[in-house]
């Protein structure tokens, strides 16, 4: 099931792979380039699944039934 956990292992995984990147980059004239590159994509990527993550866990908008008829629904 879903948890707050989930967020913050991908957060950890997320620096991780960020310092992998800094450290691990092809050095030469791009180094900046590579890092930048890598690490913002990183973090895009993350940003986007969280927000996913946490909009279909607890929705603004609640589901409603249609098979109800109007003048059933409750209050």
């Amino acid at each position: 099931m879903a948890s707050g956990w989930s967020l913050l292992i991908g957060l950890i995984i997320i620096v991780a792979a960020s310092l992998a990147a800094w450290f691990l980059s092809p050095k030469g004239e791009n180094l900046t380039v590579w890092r930048s590159t890598l690490i913002l994509s990183f973090v895009s990527c993350y940003l986007m699944w969280a927000i996913v993550f946490l909009a279909q866990w607890h929705p603004l908008i609640a589901p409603k039934r249609a098979d109800m008829r109007p003048d059933r629904v409750p209050s």
